[in-house]
């Protein structure tokens, strides 16, 4: 396992609680959009086993082309060993990645797209939009569908719909909009449905979608492919 250690370059106010940490790209680091990465701090390998306070899964809010790696997380007043670290790092400071890969790549199959993410999930999705607005080549459409219950919707200036371009964007900040938007979108049986969020989220989401008609097989999870079969086999109610 390769480990690649670098340092943060830019730390951004994306709202009150959301912080993205850019990072640059050390020499050999690559990524696709919707990939996500292992972020760890100094002394996370000191032992005989890694020590998983000082590691997370995280999700790449940027593409190769903008010359910097965001990590974009919310941390609240009361948080974790890891967040409290992570709130309290500054410009130069160093972090490790590893294990980085991609579960969601924006697929090019001539369909309709739609983005279904709750709160921070919305930075795993950044990167997919990007590379849709650069080339839209084999997308019929892109539709993004955000909660988040706090109203401070994160990267406005990018989500915003763009009909010209067939993108469109919602934001809703209660759940009751939010799966009654969702069951406007699975109308279209031929969609494809990107998921991210909470493990709670994913569940109620693939139930709304499955009670719809739409096929597991639809539906993309940023899991690897063993716990998708898990997610997409649940079937819990709202």
């Amino acid at each position: 396992m390769q480990i690649y250690w670098t340092k943060i370059n830019k730390i951004i106010d994306e709202s009150p609680e959301v912080k993205t940490y850019m990072l640059d790209c050390p020499e050999g680091f690559t990524w696709e959009e919707g990939a996500h990465t292992h972020l760890a701090f100094e002394g996370f390998n000191a032992g005989e086993k890694p020590n998983r306070s000082l590691i997370r899964h995280m999700s790449i809010s940027t593409l190769p082309h903008e010359n910097s790696i965001g990590i974009t997380t919310r941390i609240k007043e009361q948080c974790s060993e890891f967040k409290t670290i992570l709130r309290n790092l500054d410009i130069g400071d160093e972090v490790a990645l590893f294990k980085t890969h991609s579960n969601v790549p924006l697929k090019r199959e001539d369909k309709n797209i739609y983005l279904l993410s709750s709160g921070v999930g919305l930075a795993t999705f950044r990167p997919l939009v990007l590379d849709y607005l650069e080339r839209a080549d084999n997308v019929n459409q892109i539709h993004s569908l955000n909660i988040d219950s706090s109203k401070e919707y994160l990267f406005t200036t990018m989500f915003a719909s763009a009909p010209e371009k067939k993108f469109t964007v919602q934001f809703v900040d209660n759940r009751g909009d939010y799966y009654e938007e969702v069951r406007k979108l699975s109308a279209d049986k031929n969609g494809l449905f990107y998921i991210v969020g909470s493990d709670e989220f994913l569940v109620h989401n693939i139930d709304v979608l499955r009670n719809e008609g739409i096929q597991p097989e639809q539906m993309m999870l940023d899991k690897h492919e063993q716990k998708m079969a898990e997610f997409l086999s649940t079937n819990v109610s709202i």
